[in-house]
């Protein structure tokens, strides 16, 4: 069972919250977790207990076999579409309009639960699982929603195939992304990490970035992380508990 909240670090933070000038929040998989959304790794049940993971979210997995892959994500698209923001997504969202300017949201998540709550801004590094682009850039430059029905859809004038906007494995983050987040953590007051075990990188990186800048850095989660000895406190709990409870 995870440890109880420290609640003197409660109170201590939700005011240091209160009077910061710039906040930024980075959110990994625990988060949309507490919403239903398996993590990756968590998802790799039944048929698909049989399959590399990297099988199944990389580009030569994808090459191997368009059919497998697609139907994986169009299972994940399914549950994504399913699930409902929770109450610690609603905090962050409810924080951004009192204090317009003030909070920049960074997420590792591909589901739209941030903007769903309000968070229209959200920096995503890993991508959005609902979004479709080419594999190769298309010869004709069509648009990938208009590409012909499948199991990937295809151009219908060059043969391409649609893949989901993801990062897979040996993929870079999109670089704007990685730079508005990089940014943001070197020039925030209060660093907030929320349902991340910190071990994928670079976001993982954000916490000592920060940390180095002179921000004040705070991880929430259930359970121990990789980053943990960059925060000044741990707050054990998850997002849906302590989020409204340090954001409200």
């Amino acid at each position: 069972m995870p440890e109880a909240p420290d609640h003197s670090a409660l109170a201590e933070w939700r005011q240091r919250l209160a009077q910061a000038r710039s906040v930024c929040v980075l959110t990994g998989a625990g988060m949309s977790a507490e919403s239903g959304i398996p993590t990756f790794r968590d998802a790799l049940t039944g048929l698909w207990s049989r399959f590399d993971p990297a099988r199944l979210a990389s580009v030569e997995g994808f090459r191997a076999d368009p059919g497998l892959v697609w139907d994986w994500y169009a299972e994940r698209r399914a549950g994504v579409r399913a699930a409902q923001p929770n109450a610690g997504h609603r905090a962050l969202a409810a924080f951004a309009r009192r204090r317009p300017g003030v909070l920049t949201l960074v997420t590792q998540n591909v589901d739209d639960l941030h903007q769903r709550a309000g968070n229209r801004d959200t920096i995503r590094l890993h991508g959005d699982i609902l979004q479709d682009r080419w594999l190769e850039p298309c010869g004709m430059a069509c648009d990938p929603a208009r590409a012909e029905p499948g199991r990937p859809p295809r151009c219908v004038a060059c043969g391409g195939l649609v893949r989901p906007g993801v990062v897979w494995f040996g993929e870079s983050l999109p670089p704007a992304a990685l730079q508005h987040a990089e940014h943001a953590a070197r020039h925030c007051e209060v660093l907030l990490v929320v349902g991340t075990s910190g071990a994928v990188w670079p976001a993982a990186g954000l916490a000592a970035a920060a940390r180095r800048a002179g921000a004040h850095v705070a991880i929430v989660n259930p359970s121990a992380s990789e980053i943990d000895a960059e925060a000044h406190v741990c707050l054990r709990g998850t997002a849906a508990i302590l989020l409204p409870a340090l954001l409200d």
